[in-house]
């Protein structure tokens, strides 16, 4: 059986509107994408990190509760879990503010079985921090070598603007190391200062990855991928309670349609043809949209509970 390996950071994410708090749901970009894979019957593990603390005892187990192997969460004893503050607007896009406290950043796991076709997500500000760098990089080599698809989220926000020259060698081995890139609009801004897909693909991405997707909120995503592949797909318009995980489930919809179709990373490596993006983008455009439906930050219970009875992945 196929699975799915995330590694990322966890936190508790505090959730306002109109400056009062109205939600607290674990989270983190990759555990987002997670908890909806493991909801949709998807055999799926994560690698992380979190305090010894209240909230990291729930943190690992909402995990489990939702059928993620959380046993290489590493739980550091003399640290308080990270917390996260969104802040919606009017349109229920979150402006965020972190709080951390890992004195000593360190990421200390055993690698777990990875078989051919397995899939590996990884993403955000972990996936560059230098600190924790040897033992990410060392996993994703690890995985690529036995022939795992890896999957990239660039999400880099512009937080960590200021940074960007010092983690710049790590985001960019980070394109070698992926099967798929995606993006956001808004990453790319602050990465690269520029908005255009076809710019950032061919002067940033193609010497790296050949296949790379920018979502753009209620814009058209854009595809552009090996073997010449150029297409844009618009975005359903959908009454949106949070924003918050719409990257992360489009990510997680993505992988889902990686497995539900049977798609190998020889495929991948040989050019997919159009008809099987179509199908991807669209799995992932399903996933985003259930999750902008609720306040939490991935899909719902019954919703996995549909995609189970209907696909039954294997």
């Amino acid at each position: 059986m196929r699975k799915v390996i995330g590694i990322g950071e966890t936190v508790l994410d505090i959730i306002f509107k109109n400056d009062q708090p109205i939600s607290a749901v674990p989270g983190g970009s990759v555990f987002n994408g997670l908890i909806s894979l493991g909801r949709a019957g998807v055999q799926t593990s994560l690698i992380s990190e979190t305090g010894n603390d209240r909230v990291g005892r729930r943190i690992v187990s909402f995990l489990e509760e939702n059928g993620v192997d959380a046993s290489n969460v590493n739980i550091h004893k003399d640290s308080k879990s990270p917390l996260s503050l969104a802040f919606l607007n009017d349109n229920n896009d979150a402006e965020y503010v972190f709080y951390k406290d890992h004195p000593h950043d360190r990421l200390d796991f055993d690698y777990p079985e990875v078989n051919a076709d397995d899939i590996v997500m990884f993403g955000s500000f972990y996936a560059v921090n230098p600190v924790i760098r040897p033992q990410v990089a060392g996993f994703l080599e690890y995985a690529k070598s036995h022939g795992a698809i890896i999957y990239y989220d660039v999400n880099f926000r512009s937080s960590h603007k200021s940074e960007v020259m010092k983690i710049t060698p790590n985001m960019l081995e980070n394109f070698e190391l992926c099967d798929i890139l995606r993006g956001s609009r808004e990453d790319f801004d602050v990465l690269f200062a520029k908005t255009d897909a076809d710019s950032i693909y061919r002067n940033n991405i193609s010497f790296y990855t050949r296949n790379f997707i920018m979502t753009q909120g209620a814009e058209p995503i854009e595809l552009r991928a090996n073997g010449g592949i150029s297409k844009s797909y618009a975005v359903e318009p959908t009454e949106t309670v949070s924003t918050i995980g719409a990257g992360d489930n489009f990510n997680a919809g993505f992988v889902y349609g990686l497995m539900k179709y049977g798609i190998t990373r020889q495929q991948i490596m040989h050019g997919l043809a159009t008809e099987q993006w179509d199908k991807l983008i669209a799995s992932a455009q399903r996933f985003s949209a259930e999750c902008c439906k609720s306040i939490n930050n991935y899909i719902s219970a019954d919703f996995g509970a549909t995609l189970k009875a209907e696909d039954k992945i294997q």
